[in-house]
């Protein structure tokens, strides 16, 4: 008889893992914050096994895909994907990390819940949304968040928000790179393994990048590259934090996403709902791993979710989560270290959220209140502005 991991995503999916599965290990230690037992429930909406269910009266697409009007095979990596009453199964020997989370996005996205690429802080009760590209600093701003007083951790990569504006968090493990050292010295005194000088640490991190699809079908092989590669370190936010508040839900204040640029100076442009939901949605997509972004092509290609269903249904969810809020784009020169770079969006920020009325922001005590319906400063932000050059 199977046994069950079960989780569950702030009640609003859940999924079950075989424990025999050869992924299950993983993806016990990428979605531990939701980790759970004792779901009453008689059906989950997403299932992973690692037994392929029996293919009958197939159709092909080329040597990629066998389908049905109810079930995926993908041939090159031996994944399967089933329909299954709103939900999905979703069926491989291989590490199936890659694959569960579009259907995750998916199925959150039907109640209401966006997920999102995004560094995610709680202040004061107000939830900080900075969605960015990999590489920007997300990771070193959250350490620099969490020096201010009353910050709650949220996350530093990933992050939810559901259609009522509320921003929900994920304290996922955190991957701690060489450039990391100045930002995370505790880390660092009682290294578990070497880690490549910061000047390799991206040329590696590329090749990681090529080799990972062979990787992610040999489980045990993976495992052990995970553990010992030396790009990384895996740690988990309370080692990270060990002082830090985990919080995990607050209402939404403001979305400010970040980029790098070749400009010298920081640059705040306050930006509309329109411009950020779509940059929420393609920020997502272009960071998900190639195989991925391949479910979602199999799933369209064989008729079971519609591409255009896929996009506009967490379009929708965004839409209404950001009408009224103040967002904006903040690029921040690319010849900055991480550790310069986070201090200028930590600045930044809290200029952003002063002038939203945040009580403690920017050290004020005060200031004009948020209107009813959103930020009620526009005006000043209106055109691109330089903020705290440095």
């Amino acid at each position: 008889m199977k046994t069950w991991l079960e989780f569950n995503f702030h009640n609003c999916a859940t999924m079950r893992v075989a424990d025999d599965a050869p992924t299950a290990s993983l993806l016990k230690d990428m979605f531990e914050p939701f980790l759970t037992s004792g779901l009453d429930q008689d059906r989950y909406d997403i299932t992973v096994t690692g037994d392929l269910e029996p293919l009958q009266g197939v159709a092909y697409g080329e040597d990629t895909y066998q389908y049905t009007d109810r079930m995926v095979y993908i041939g090159p990596a031996k994944v399967q994907i089933v329909l299954d009453e709103g939900g999905f199964r979703l069926n491989g020997r291989g590490e199936l990390l890659v694959w569960v989370l579009p259907l995750i996005d998916r199925v959150l996205a039907t109640r209401n819940v966006a997920w999102i690429h995004a560094a995610t802080v709680e202040y004061r009760g107000h939830g900080i949304c900075l969605p960015a590209w990999g590489g920007v600093g997300k990771t070193s701003t959250i350490a620099k968040f969490l020096k201010l007083d009353d910050v709650g951790f949220m996350g530093d990569d990933w992050a939810f928000l559901s259609q009522d504006a509320t921003l929900l968090g994920y304290a996922k493990p955190m991957f701690i790179k060489p450039h990391h050292r100045p930002i995370y010295p505790h880390l660092f005194q009682d290294k578990r393994k070497p880690l490549v000088p910061p000047r390799l640490s991206k040329p590696i991190g590329r090749l990681t990048t090529l080799v990972h699809p062979v990787v992610t079908q040999y489980p045990r092989l993976a495992r052990v590259t995970r553990k010992w590669s030396p790009e990384h370190m895996m740690v988990a936010p309370r080692d990270a934090f060990p002082d830090a508040r985990i919080s995990t839900a607050a209402p939404l204040a403001t979305a400010i996403f970040l980029e790098r640029y070749d400009g010298s100076s920081p640059l705040l442009m306050e930006k509309d709902k329109r411009w950020m939901v779509s940059r929420l949605i393609g920020n997502f997509h272009a960071e998900i791993t190639p195989q991925s972004q391949q479910a979602i092509t199999a799933l369209g290609a064989a008729s079971l979710l519609p591409i255009e269903q896929y996009f506009q249904d967490k379009a929708a969810v965004l839409d209404r989560a950001l009408e009224g809020k103040p967002v904006f784009l903040l690029q921040v020169p690319r010849a900055m270290s991480a550790d310069q770079a986070s201090d200028v969006i930590v600045e930044q920020i809290q200029k952003v959220l002063a002038l939203s009325g945040i009580q403690g922001a920017n050290g004020a005590g005060g200031g004009d209140a948020v209107s009813g319906n959103g930020y009620s400063h526009r005006s000043r932000l209106s055109a691109p502005v330089v903020l705290g050059a440095r």
